[in-house]
């Protein structure tokens, strides 16, 4: 068996992989609690909750509706505090099989606990398999540790190992993320080299990436390979293409992408498109597409009247905005902040003093009060 990988990353494998088996297993480290106690965030008292964090975490579990990732980020912590890493990565494992989402916090106390697991699963002649490198490449890469994913990844590869889709991807997506965006085309074109069938997620995740950099031709590339592929190109696909048009200075060309979707535009692709003919000087193409959405009976919410109230501020149709605003409760939209606090910049940019007391006044007595 080779012996070149490292052991803080032989320590994550094989605590990731034991954790994995026990949870199959039925998890005893918490079935003991199971049955001895209920936990309800709402009606048990900070005072009256257990100081054990073990025992906090399986009253948790048992509360229906489950507790929010906030409140289970608490026990975990303290967990990890007192160096019982074994068992917060077994309870990390027990939240997803309950269906809870993890958030970056979460993650961070795992990766946390892996680092610093010190059992070498060389030593104890425990092999991690695909799964146990595709967790520990996507945890390290969405932490923003791309060094420490590239060597799992490369240690993976030493290992014959063969990565899968998801193992790609997450390589993918941690170049992406710091730029390096033609590594991450070469790792598109190493996964279909070794027979791996790229998916939605693959190009949408190198789509967006070379967006951000504004290699718009390199998109369109992309854009034709996921058809020669067989993939369905989805509406995440398009507003990132139609985004990318837009911040390059080619409005006409995102609206010809925005008119050959071939899935239903949602109000963030509308979003997208209101935004973008405005920054590119387009403002009447957006009032008219903001009218067709009218008039279509679409179910517009508060961001869509909130980027439209803001663009007719910005253009200088102040009363148009004032009008808007004033009708979102006819048409079942509470405003918000960022609402009120448009069209009061509105006001004060044409100069209108009292019409912009008067609505700041209305928002304190609405209770939407300004941090």
């Amino acid at each position: 068996m080779k012996r070149s990988i490292s052991t803080s990353i032989a320590s994550k494998a094989k605590n990731f992989l034991n954790h994995r088996r026990l949870l199959e297993r039925g998890n005893p480290l918490t079935a003991p609690f199971f049955n001895r106690y209920s936990y309800t965030t709402r009606t048990l008292s900070t005072s009256k909750r257990p100081k054990d964090p073990l025992k906090l975490f399986c009253l948790m579990i048992q509360s229906r509706p489950l507790p929010s990732i906030v409140e289970f980020s608490k026990p975990l912590s303290q967990l990890a505090k007192t160096k019982k890493f074994d068992l917060v990565i077994s309870l990390f494992n027990q939240m997803e099989t309950l269906g809870i989402t993890h958030d970056l916090y979460t993650y961070n106390i795992v990766i946390n606990c892996l680092c610093r697991c010190s059992r070498d699963m060389v030593m104890r002649n425990v092999v991690p398999n695909v799964i146990t490198f595709t967790a520990l490449i996507d945890a390290s890469a969405k932490e923003g540790n791309l060094l420490e994913a590239e060597k799992l990844h490369e240690e993976m590869v030493n290992r014959s190992i063969v990565p899968d889709v998801f193992a790609y991807n997450s390589m993918i997506n941690g170049l992406c993320m710091h730029g390096r965006v033609d590594e991450a085309k070469q790792m598109l074109e190493v996964m279909v080299t070794n027979e791996c069938l790229p998916d939605i997620v693959t190009y949408n995740t190198l789509i967006n990436g070379f967006c951000k950099f504004k290699r718009v031709d390199d998109v369109m590339k992309l854009f034709s390979e996921m058809s020669e592929r067989g993939l369905v190109r989805d509406t995440v696909t398009y507003n990132t293409i139609i985004q990318g048009y837009f911040q390059v200075g080619k409005p006409d060309t995102a609206q010809g992408v925005f008119r050959r979707m071939d899935s239903p535009p949602s109000l963030r692709t509308y979003s997208i498109l209101l935004y973008g003919l405005f920054n590119n000087g387009k403002v009447e193409k957006a009032l008219v597409v903001f009218q067709d959405m009218q008039k279509s009976g679409m179910d517009l919410d508060v961001t869509i009247y909130n980027i439209m109230i803001h663009i007719m501020c910005k253009a200088g149709y102040v009363e148009d905005a004032w009008d808007l605003f004033c009708s979102l409760t006819d048409n079942g939209v509470e405003p918000d902040v960022v609402s009120y606090t448009t069209m009061i910049s509105g006001f004060c940019r044409k100069r209108l003093w009292r019409e912009a007391d008067e609505l700041y006044r209305k928002m304190h007595e609405d209770g939407l009060l300004l941090l």
